[in-house]
Parts: C-alpha cells; sequence; structure tokens
C-alpha cells in the first residue's frame, strides 16, 4: 500500500466505524509496529568495513559504529536502525549495496526492541 493510500486508509478509520471495523485490528497492527534492520555476519566483510558502512551510511559515530559492529561480530546479528517498515527495507537495500547481509523483522522478534 503506498504512503498516501495508507493516510487515506487511516483517516477513513478514524472518521467512518464502518472503515475501522472493516480494516480490523490486524491491519492497524502491522502499519503501526516498528520494525528492527538486522545486520548478520558473515565470513567476508573486515570487521573494519562494517564499523564504516555503519558510519559512512547511518551516521553514527566511531563508538557507536565500533559497538554494533562487535556485536555483529559477537552474537552474530546486530540490531542496527529501528522504524517504520519501508524504511527499515530501505535500509536493507543499501546495506546489500554494501555488500553486507542485512534483513527487516518485527520489533521484540529477536528478543530485543530498539537499538541503543
Amino acid at each position: 500500500m503506498n504512503p498516501t493510500a495508507t493516510a487515506e486508509v487511516r483517516l477513513a478509520a478514524l472518521t467512518d466505524p464502518e472503515v475501522r471495523e472493516e480494516q480490523g485490528l490486524e491491519e492497524r497492527t502491522l502499519t503501526d509496529t516498528p520494525w528492527n534492520l538486522v545486520v548478520w555476519n558473515d565470513p567476508v566483510n573486515l570487521m573494519s568495513y562494517v564499523s564504516y558502512v555503519f558510519r559512512s551510511y547511518f551516521g553514527y559515530s566511531q563508538k557507536k559504529a565500533d559497538k554494533l559492529m562487535m556485536e555483529v561480530h559477537r552474537k552474530g546479528r546486530s540490531i542496527v536502525a529501528h522504524g517504520g517498515r519501508e524504511r527499515m527495507e530501505q535500509h536493507v537495500v543499501a546495506m546489500h549495496g554494501y555488500g553486507l547481509w542485512a534483513t527487516v523483522e518485527r520489533a521484540g522478534a529477536g528478543g530485543k526492541g530498539q537499538h541503543g
């Protein structure tokens, strides 16, 4: 659903009880649920390169980028960003462009909420 259509559905749901009932809780939950960008460990990229990507793409400080990179290295994954699904999917495409393995998950799916 495009952003304009989503906004129209939300506006209709606020003003029209039939639309609100028709859309149901499931639709509202999917659009309102926060999502995580997960970057996974791989045997190819150097740790310094992963930290560089986090600094250059996300604008993270050296300290934060290194912390996230070490989490990827030690735990096999790290939640690197948190927000709306569409934005997290854009980040996945960007991470793939840098050669990193990344996916999107619902917040809380991996036992974590927001990244620090």
